[in-house]
């Protein structure tokens, strides 16, 4: 697949990494030559310093040829007309970064595709729904609605006082029309358990369930049911807007920003139920004064990735249960798990996968990375006469490296077992290693 992407900044060098693992012809296309100069060579990556709203710098990568078009610069404006000119030029697909979500309105979506722009990502806005989704389950580490909500995929920290501790997968067998694990991450590795993989303290387990049982996995993972009533968040950013603006009127909400005339402007823009604080959210003496005591949950929203860090670190210091980092920096995202930080928000992710659902010829309605697992949980839907329709889920010798969580049949959600026969047009949940995404298509399709 020949990819062309506009744009070096991180979300862009990012997907330009990726995608080149997974063997595809990529072009990285940017009109600084600085922001081009890899540290990493062995990058399969062609860079080319250009502008990628110039029809003649457009050929010369190869537009005509392009499969897929991917538009991820700073500015909207330049990202729009870059996608128009390149599908207007050949390319089959065009994707496109926006900071406008009003383009995302479903009465628009016409008007985008008759102008060439097949799908836009707003990873702002993407990024405060996870984080209030984060703050209306505070116990979880990752919790994703699948297929509209028929199943969920919940990540949750076992302690000590798990009824799962110690417990090798087979002897909760039982229990598993309830919920299914799909994945552990233990330290730096990512398990794709089988019956004999063992469950310990500190593991960030993965589970598959439906609504009904979402209850049952925060016990067996021994969570408390804490309800978030206060929020504090440290920087105005976009982010932070998009978040209050997406959070229940009943949470009281302030937001430290250091930047007086940027306090000003974000208060314009903030529902009634946020204050806004001038001032600096490392200062532990004003977090005090502003009632950090009693707030569930604290959200670090700057621009740097160590600083939102260290102050989840004080936040939890202080006896707030639930921190938020915002950590840009991929390199970061481990040592933040290890020092205990509750969720981490990372644009770049965000971006990555709704992307790949690009890249895939089996029918994924929707692709997942996941912040602290090195993996991916798909969406698919079995085709007619596929391999995964051939055998019991037992007999299909699935890689080590993926496993299905569960399925929807005719609107109805299920567990997966071994004596399941997934059908024709059945909607699945596979979670994989970034090893296994391509395997998926020679069982799916």
């Amino acid at each position: 697949m020949k990819i062309i992407i506009a744009g070096a900044g991180e979300v862009g060098t990012h997907l330009a990494k990726m995608l080149s693992q997974e063997k595809h012809d990529i072009i990285l296309m940017d009109p600084s030559e600085e922001r081009l100069n890899f540290t990493n060579s062995s990058m399969e990556i062609l860079p080319m310093v250009g502008n990628p709203t110039s029809i003649r710098e457009l050929e010369e990568a190869g537009i005509k040829k392009a499969d897929l078009f991917i538009s991820v610069t700073p500015e909207e404006t330049t990202n729009i007309a870059a996608s128009m000119l390149a599908s207007k030029l050949g390319a089959r697909k065009t994707l496109t970064r926006i900071n406008n979500y009003e383009y995302l309105l479903p009465k628009n979506k016409e008007l985008f595709e008759n102008m060439g722009i097949d799908s836009m990502i707003y990873p702002e806005m993407l990024a405060a729904k996870e984080i209030v989704t984060a703050v209306k389950r505070p116990w979880t580490r990752q919790y994703w609605e699948l297929f509209g909500g028929a199943l969920i995929l919940i990540g949750a920290k076992i302690r000590e006082n798990s009824k799962l501790v110690n417990k090798q997968l087979f002897e909760l067998l039982s229990e598993q029309k309830l919920y299914h694990i799909v994945a552990i991450k233990r330290k730096n590795e990512t398990i794709i358990p089988r019956g004999l993989d063992r469950i310990e303290a500190g593991d960030i387990v993965f589970f598959t369930t439906t609504k009904e049982h979402i209850e049952d996995v925060r016990l067996l993972a021994g969570k408390p049911d804490l309800e978030v009533k206060k929020v504090i968040i440290m920087g105005g950013s976009r982010i932070a807007i998009r978040t209050c603006q997406y959070l229940p009127n009943n949470i009281r909400v302030k937001i430290i920003e250091p930047n007086k005339e940027k306090a000003h402007r974000v208060a314009e823009k903030v529902p009634s139920n946020v204050l806004i604080i001038n001032g600096d959210g490392r200062d532990t003496d004003l977090l005090m004064q502003e009632g950090i005591n009693d707030a569930q949950a604290f959200i670090a929203l700057t621009e740097n990735s160590s600083t939102n860090i260290l102050a989840c670190l004080a936040a939890k210091r202080m006896g707030v249960f639930k921190t938020i980092a915002k950590i840009e920096n991929i390199d970061y995202i481990s040592l933040a798990e290890s020092m205990d930080i509750g969720a981490v928000i990372n644009k770049k992710l965000i971006a990555a996968s709704h992307i790949y659902r690009f890249l895939l010829d089996a029918d994924v309605s929707n692709v997942k990375c996941l912040t602290f697992a090195n993996a991916d949980v798909a969406e698919l839907v079995a085709r007619p006469n596929s391999k995964i329709t051939r055998k019991q889920v037992k007999d299909l010798n699935l890689p080590k490296d993926m496993t299905l969580g569960g399925l929807i049949r005719d609107g109805k959600p299920m567990m997966i077992k071994g004596d399941t026969h997934i059908q024709a047009y059945d909607h699945v949940v596979v979670f994989c290693l970034d090893t296994a995404m391509r395997k998926l298509e020679d069982y799916f399709n």
